[in-house]
């Protein structure tokens, strides 16, 4: 019993450990956003302020249309990340339960595109939405982000784990595909969407490349470009940068608070209601 009691405290001990060290960057980033020049230029470095210094927030309000760069962020994000949702969703059923000619070879091509970088394809996408006429434009950020390969394939091995059975069920009863597919399929995968609505979510807010390249004026600007007009002509002004990012990571944490309690209600649910 005293062992297995000193086990559960080591393993407590070893995760709080890990915690710490995952979120001190987020407690360190804070601290600074809060420090004055002098602290700042303190030696040795301080990790907490020695007072509250408000003015590197007024500092982020008054420089920068902040509020601006978080709704299109907020904006890009969400109706990204739904459309990554339902794209994925419908081709992962296709996939999982359906037949069609070349099913495995369209399959495997999906799984391909997974291998090429991203950045191999900036140039195509740019030259495509330019013709296109979607630049400096919320359509010309977002068409590139409404479908997601890996999503495809992570909800694709989920649904397969899912006995035909149920299917078959179902279409006794007189469901279709598509009320199979929105009443009883989706219901019993809330946990896997809901890590790609985190995934997808964080991922979309933080991008930066591609959002610099097809807008070019400061209303369509997202958070992390807008964010670089923080840097001042004198130099890196370290307090007012981490009190913008402070900012924008509020978004990021609630979304990921939020759909963390719809992951422990998925688990704990089960899949089907009797």
């Amino acid at each position: 019993m005293a062992a297995k009691r000193l086990y559960d405290w080591g393993v407590i001990a070893i995760s709080m450990l890990a915690g710490l060290v995952v979120i001190f960057p987020l407690i360190y980033c804070i601290g600074v956003s809060l420090m004055s020049p002098s602290d700042l230029g303190s030696y040795p470095p301080r990790l907490f302020p020695s007072t509250l210094f408000l003015d590197n927030y007024k500092t982020v309000f008054s420089s920068t249309p902040i509020f601006t760069f978080m709704w299109n962020s907020f904006l890009i994000a969400v109706i990204g990340t739904i459309g990554r949702l339902i794209t994925s969703s419908l081709a992962a059923y296709a996939f999982a339960f359906m037949e069609f000619r070349w099913k495995k070879g369209w399959f495997l091509l999906i799984l391909g595109t997974m291998m090429i970088p991203g950045d191999m394809l900036i140039i195509t996408n740019y030259i495509t939405v330019a013709q296109m006429g979607l630049i400096n434009t919320y359509g010309g950020v977002m068409i590139v982000m409404l479908v997601a390969a890996v999503f495809m394939f992570m909800l694709r091995q989920h649904f397969m784990t899912v006995p035909r059975d149920y299917r078959d069920a179902a279409f006794v009863d007189g469901c279709g595909d598509l009320r199979f597919f929105a009443q009883i399929l989706l219901p019993m995968s809330v946990p896997v969407l809901s890590s790609i609505t985190i995934t997808s979510f964080i991922g979309l807010w933080n991008t930066y490349l591609w959002p610099l390249l097809v807008t070019n004026s400061e209303q369509m600007r997202t958070v992390q470009v807008g964010i670089t007009m923080l840097q001042f002509p004198e130099g890196m002004v370290y307090g007012p940068i981490m009190a913008g990012v402070t900012v924008i990571l509020i978004p990021s944490v609630l979304v990921f608070i939020f759909f963390q309690k719809q992951l422990v209600f998925g688990v704990t649910s089960g899949g089907l209601k009797g």
